[in-house]
């Protein structure tokens, strides 16, 4: 009989050979397990990174997707304000237009008082003689001459 000394993974395993038998200190069991289980753990592996591939595929695609909306939704957006633009553009141009045709049909007149010096002074009388309202006839005369004479000079100037 012979003695050999072997290693198997990190097993150290020795082998009797005699003509008639080898014998292996390591059994043909225990070899399937460690196999099975190398090969269970190489399995898990290959699923785990095709899990990845899938997931990492996923996001991809959600991305482009999501870049699609994002553009969509600016294309959108950047009408709307186009068109804000032009009903801000004709609304204020209408209101202009709007806004002259009235300044053109009503001109404004500028009005001043006839008389008023006269009319101040016939209503501090009749204040400080309310009781006696005879007493500002002269000035109530006064007042109505004046207003008869700015109508006669307004008249005159029309016509």
């Amino acid at each position: 009989m012979t003695l050999f000394v072997c290693v198997i993974g990190d097993k150290l395993c020795s082998v009797n050979i005699s003509l008639n038998f080898l014998l292996i200190a390591v059994s043909d069991e225990e070899l399937k397990k460690r196999i099975a289980e190398e090969l269970a753990l190489e399995r898990a592996r290959r699923d785990s990174e095709a899990q990845k591939r899938r997931l990492a595929r996923q996001l991809e695609e959600k991305d482009r997707e999501l870049k699609k909306h994002d553009a969509y939704y600016k294309e959108q957006l950047a009408r709307l304000e186009e068109r804000s633009a032009q009903f801000y553009k004709v609304t204020t141009e209408q209101y202009q237009k709007a806004a002259d045709e009235v300044s053109a049909r009503f001109k404004r007149y500028e009005s001043h008082p006839i008389c008023g010096e006269l009319q101040d002074k016939i209503l501090q009388c009749y204040r400080e003689h309310a009781q006696e309202t005879l007493s500002c006839s002269a000035l109530a005369s006064q007042y109505l001459n004046c207003v008869n004479h700015a109508k006669q000079v307004s008249w005159a100037c029309s016509h």
